[in-house]
């Protein structure tokens, strides 16, 4: 038997699956392409997660794509992360050439242009159907990460949140966070040090000023009503997985901003989706691409609540990919959960590159055709290193893989385009009406007028001229009331609790 044959029977073994699947490409041998050594991905295991790594340009977003259209002739939904906005192209037919000719024929696969379903999401000001969420179902957690609290700060906001979760006063926006941390070392002062302890004044400003920052970072649009109901998500469109494209490209220089709303995002799919164990194929899969951003500057508590996250998501039927330049960019507890790996090519220009490379070798099975570290520095565009599982969880050879072209626009849509498909869209009405707030604040302050002059005319209607503290309501109770009053969407406050993450779970019921 020849190496060739050698090679194509070790590969074609490996990936062979019995259940659904999507062809990837097909494996290199010695530079050249074997098109019987099919590199198949099955369906079953893809909510074992996965990486997507690279260096620039060497074509980790293509692969991308290519995964979200396989997925979706599968009829799996997908939620991509698109921070520079290059995967827009996804809802229009790609162009044939001679190349992409020869990639399809190099692999066996047919090349039919093809458009696929596409809802585009925003949580800034791109064109596209708003994702928002209250603060309260933020969470502590999480509102601590983005804030960039240290622990007393973390403390604090805990407190806040407990006690507003105690008085069933949600906290829809910043302005609702700002107000309570004021009466926290106001008004409530007494109060919150009987049942809390006392609160040092100068860490609630330190606060207060990291919430103005985030505010003229324009995260003010993204707190508060009609909070995005994850289930949106799971949708199909004449037999095709819906692909959710957000749009990121205008908080790329706020990276805490982004990574914070990815965490969040992750919990609400976490808690609100049921138990479905593995099944033939997954029910979703996320893809993040700028994974290190996610795990930056992150706490080793918050990290260990993503890995304890991305283990326990895939018994929802999720699968997440991280895309990024580098394996070492993800936490080494969670690289080790993920199932599917697509190498791209890397760079050595310096000693410390090449100390990279080597780590990332050993990432991988060890492979009998070729010594992974050269293959790494070698791989042209389109090219990867891939293993993956195997419907029995094993782990597939690893294969040096050309990998098959997308058969959507790989070019960005034009600005006229993607307002096109933001204006067709199906959810756009149901979320892209925010509410009053000034409207609300109005409620808020006759409230507070009322309130005021009830409490008049009961020390007026006093005999002794003495107030009684038994028939008046407190300031507190007020603010409650009238804060309430503001909760005009979904969230509802009944059998309270948190999530890994600290978000707020069981929120809609």
């Amino acid at each position: 038997m020849t190496t060739k044959e050698h090679f194509q029977q070790h590969i074609s073994a490996g990936y062979q699956t019995k259940k659904d699947f999507f062809v990837l490409g097909t494996g290199i041998l010695e530079k050249d392409p074997v098109k019987e050594a099919t590199v198949r991905i099955p369906l079953k295991t893809l909510n074992r997660h996965g990486l997507i790594a690279g260096a620039t340009g060497t074509g980790k977003t293509k692969t991308l794509q290519v995964m979200a259209e396989q997925l979706s002739l599968k009829g799996v939904p997908s939620v991509l992360m698109d921070l520079k906005g290059d995967l827009s192209g996804l809802a229009g037919p790609g162009t044939s050439n001679d190349h992409i000719v020869w990639r399809s024929d190099a692999i066996g696969v047919d090349y039919e242009p093809t458009g696929f379903p596409v809802e585009l999401l925003t949580i800034s000001q791109e064109p596209g159907t708003k994702l928002r969420a209250t603060v309260t179902e933020f969470g502590p957690v999480l509102i601590s990460q983005i804030l960039g609290l240290n622990s007393t700060q973390q403390g604090i906001i805990a407190l806040v949140f407990r006690f507003c979760d105690i008085k069933k006063l949600p906290l829809l926006d910043l302005e609702d966070l700002k107000e309570v941390l004021q009466y926290v070392i106001n008004e409530g002062k007494e109060e919150i040090k009987k049942e809390f302890g006392a609160v040092s004044a100068a860490s609630v400003n330190t606060i207060m000023r990291k919430i103005i920052e985030l505010e003229q970072q324009g995260a003010t649009s993204f707190f508060g009503e009609v909070s995005f109901d994850v289930n949106d998500l799971v949708r199909q469109k004449d037999g095709k997985g819906l692909i959710s494209i957000i749009r990121l490209t205008d908080i790329q220089d706020r990276p805490k901003l982004f990574s914070t709303f990815m965490l969040s995002l992750l919990s609400e799919i976490y808690e609100t989706f049921p138990e479905q164990g593995d099944g033939d194929k997954p029910k979703l899969c996320l893809f993040i691409d700028e994974a290190h951003l996610v795990f930056d500057n992150a706490s080793t508590d918050l990290i260990d609540k993503i890995e304890a996250i991305v283990k326990l998501i895939r018994s929802k039927g999720v699968g997440v990919y991280f895309c990024t330049q580098s394996p070492t960019d993800i936490p080494d507890n969670v690289l080790g959960q993920l199932g599917l790996k697509v190498q791209h090519a890397l760079r050595a220009f310096t000693a410390k590159d090449r100390k990279a490379i080597g780590k990332t070798s050993e990432n991988y099975p060890i492979s009998e055709f070729y010594d992974t570290k050269a293959v790494l520095t070698s791989m042209g565009i389109g090219e990867a290193l891939v293993t993956a599982l195997n419907e029995k969880g094993i782990p597939t050879p690893l294969a040096h893989t050309l990998v098959r072209a997308p058969i959507s626009r790989m070019d960005v849509l034009s600005e006229s385009e993607i307002n096109e498909l933001a204006n067709s869209s199906n959810i756009a009405s149901k979320y892209n009406q925010q509410i009053d707030r000034e409207s609300a604040h109005e409620i808020l302050e006759t409230k507070l007028q009322q309130a005021e002059e009830t409490a008049k005319e009961k020390v007026a209607s006093q005999n002794t001229g003495e107030a009684s503290s038994k028939g008046e309501d407190n300031l507190f109770e007020e603010l409650s009331k009238n804060t309430m009053v503001r909760q005009i969407g979904r969230t509802i406050f009944r059998e309270l609790t948190r999530s890994i993450l600290g978000t707020l779970s069981g929120k809609r019921r």
